[in-house]
């Protein structure tokens, strides 16, 4: 697999002409934006009055005039930006999978099915909305894989009757096979507990979590430093996660800037970063010219597909028997 480096130089060789285009696009759209941005601030002051000298401040129908103006706004904004993500994901992404992997397959449209990433169990609530975008698979070093970036809702309704939408997961979620079959399911969640309440507050409070199965301990005190581990089988977890594989989820969680969930579960390792965006979209209100801007389209693709590499999922540890 490519380097950073390597990576770099092709996105600065290849694809950075194929950027002046995009900029000048991403400029009119950033300046027709606060055009229609001025035009729906005045409209939406003028209607904010007119609902609360009608039927008051706190009154549903106010409330739902703001409520329309902030749904009209976020449509408009795709509107005018569908097409230039669309040449963007094309001219720029698609290429730069490309050469990470002429055999990864990408959809901008498709996600990682729901089926899948629900039986991660690292999520427990109900989920009444599923949706993604920017699908990769293929397999690296021999490993099938596949991820998407995406975004899981789950809804409730208010004393009112009135409808909530709570957001469950948003980021990147990958599954790659994993190099042993084990019956168990191990799940790895991001230690909150103990980092809120310290130790033994935090540790009987995970204990006492009815949702999962069993909280396994581990003998690797920076491990459980930032992470809790639940399954329904100690040795096997145990067995999975050895020093040296606890290491490499650290080392790959130093990496980022999200929170991590990981679970072991039917044969599968399945991986979830909290990013709390998607992660290919363009940019629109920053250069795609600027370094930073496009170092993280070249790191966020390096790190995901490299997880093969950081967890050593390649490498036949056990036998598949």
């Amino acid at each position: 697999m490519k380097s950073v480096s390597e990576l770099t130089d092709f996105y600065y060789k290849e694809l950075y002409p194929s950027l002046s285009g995009l900029e000048e696009t991403r400029k009119k759209i950033v300046s027709r934006l606060k055009l229609y941005g001025g035009m729906g601030i005045v409209a939406f002051g003028i209607a904010a009055a007119w609902a609360v000298k009608t039927f008051g401040l706190l009154h549903p129908l106010t409330f739902a005039v703001a409520v329309g103006f902030v749904a009209v706004g976020g449509m408009i904004y795709r509107a005018m930006t569908h097409g230039y993500a669309k040449d963007f994901k094309e001219r720029i992404i698609t290429p730069l999978i490309h050469a990470i992997d002429p055999h990864l397959l990408y959809n901008p449209h498709f996600m990682v099915s729901r089926h899948l990433f629900e039986r991660s169990n690292l999520f427990k609530h109900s989920i009444d909305r599923y949706q993604g975008n920017d699908y990769v698979k293929g397999s690296i070093d021999g490993v099938p894989l596949e991820f998407s970036d995406i975004h899981a809702e789950y809804q409730t309704r208010d004393s009112k009757g009135r409808t909530q939408w709570h957001t469950l997961f948003r980021g990147l979620f990958l599954v790659a096979e994993f190099n042993k079959h084990f019956q168990s399911k191990t799940i790895i969640l991001p230690d909150h507990a103990e980092k809120t309440f310290g130790t033994l507050i935090g540790g009987w409070l995970q204990s006492k979590n009815f949702s999962r199965d069993d909280l396994i301990r581990l003998d690797d005190p920076e491990f459980e430093k930032h992470f809790v581990v639940y399954g329904n089988d100690p040795i096997e977890a145990r067995y999975i996660l050895t020093h040296s594989m606890m290491k490499r989820i650290l080392a790959f969680q130093q990496k980022l800037s999200a929170p991590l969930f990981l679970s072991f579960a039917h044969h599968h390792i399945h991986v979830a970063i909290a990013t709390g965006k998607d992660l290919f979209e363009p940019a629109v209100f920053t250069s795609l010219l600027d370094y930073a801007q496009a170092m993280q389209y070249v790191h966020t693709l390096r790190n995901t597909i490299g997880l093969v590499e950081e967890l050593k999922l390649n490498e036949k540890l056990w036998s598949k028997t």
